[in-house]
């Protein structure tokens, strides 16, 4: 178990590191809610505050008076245990409480959380706000995301940050890392924190395959949509074609074509689209449909953990091949911290790594991302496989 002033300077950077992302946002930015996925900032504010409130403050202090009882309301996210909720598609309503407000109930909620914890952290507590730490780092990586998608659909594509260097570049020389068949060990296995959905050290057999140690690159993106790979239903599953179909996707998220120039919108503004970055914001669909144009495949989560050492990873999540499912040994978290993986294992995909806005020390090799196969506004990649 952490000691006391480790974990309660963890628990204090990790709220400032929140707000710090939030600093260069205007008044207007944190209420908006362009599409259903994203949420606008005041409400990631208010939610991952909610977290210490709902789950260590009013559950073993004594006396607390909540900040607000209508904040349980408004703040809890999909914890059908906890409590009514206002719907997901409603959060954007919420002009009301004002930013100040939010701010002062996540003082609020710091502050006592901070005292609370100088005489009473043992290993039961230790756990909740080590839990608490990671949600808000998650969401520490949806505020990055949701706020790219909230100006990035601004029709003057402003600036949010003129250092955050989100196109990192591989300089390595493409190679193909060959993985033998065999019997391997996949999950979680150390006493180090991890996610219950990563739990559950078992074997898989692999029969032999080829991994790349590179992320597909704009450059070569930019040829699958030259030679009309959005044009050809050959390539995709016919969900995904669907998808494209009905949504006239034409290229990944934030691309515009200008003057017959290819630009992408980026945190610096809208810039010219950098051909060595590993491309960005695909949907499964996409990098499924890329690799069927390649004649090769996306690896499987199990094919990723095998060989993740032999190769860079991080600047993107990457869509894997393997559907989101319990592992054989898996044991949901009992009562409400039982919602927070489990429930969501059907009909989405595994993604694995991190990426550029993901917290620091935030991932593991292990870690099992999720989500929707058309879901593109994460900073997601693309490694390809083959036999």
């Amino acid at each position: 178990m952490l000691i006391t002033n480790e974990i309660i300077g963890n628990f204090l950077q990790t709220r400032q590191a929140t707000e710090e992302i939030c600093a260069p946002l205007t008044q207007e930015d944190y209420v908006v809610q362009p599409t259903v996925d994203v949420s606008p900032p005041k409400w990631h504010l208010g939610h991952t505050t909610w977290f210490f409130e709902e789950f260590v403050l009013k559950k073993f202090v004594e006396d607390y008076e909540e900040f607000d009882p209508q904040f349980s309301f408004l703040f809890n996210s999909y914890y059908e245990s906890m409590g009514k909720r206002v719907l997901r598609t409603n959060r954007g309503n919420l002009t009301r409480p004002s930013v100040e407000e939010v701010y002062r109930y996540r003082d609020h909620v710091t502050n006592h959380v901070s005292e609370f914890l100088d005489d009473n952290l043992n290993e039961e507590i230790a756990k909740l706000i080590t839990i608490g730490i990671n949600h808000e780092q998650q969401h520490q990586e949806l505020l990055f995301t949701d706020i790219k998608y909230i100006l990035g659909n601004n029709p003057i594509f402003p600036h949010f940050s003129e250092t955050f260097e989100e196109n990192l570049i591989e300089k390595q020389k493409n190679k193909w890392i060959k993985i033998p068949e065999g019997t391997y060990e996949i999950g979680h296995a150390t006493t180090d924190f991890c996610f219950d959905n990563e739990l559950g050290k078992h074997k898989v057999f692999l029969h032999k395959y080829k991994i790349s140690n590179k992320l597909v690159t704009n450059e070569e993106y930019l040829e699958f949509i030259n030679d009309g790979g959005y044009s050809n239903f050959i390539y995709w599953h016919a969900e995904g074609w669907d998808w494209v179909q009905q949504n006239e996707i034409k290229c990944p998220l934030y691309w515009h074509k200008i003057d017959k120039e290819w630009h992408q919108y980026t945190f610096k503004g809208l810039k010219p689209l950098d051909m060595e970055a590993p491309v960005t914001h695909v949907s499964y669909y996409e990098a499924f449909a890329y690799a069927e144009w390649k004649g090769l495949k996306l690896p499987t989560e199990f094919e990723w953990e095998v060989a993740q050492d032999y190769f860079d990873w991080g600047k993107r999540w990457e869509w894997t091949e393997s559907a989101y499912t319990p592992y054989p040994f898996y044991k949901k978290e009992p009562g409400a911290l039982g919602e927070y993986n489990g429930k969501f294992m059907v009909n989405q995909k595994v993604l694995r790594g991190a990426s550029v806005v993901t917290a620091k020390d935030h991932s593991r090799y292990t870690y099992r991302n999720f989500f929707h196969p058309h879901l593109r506004w994460q900073f997601t990649g693309i490694r390809l496989a083959k036999r």
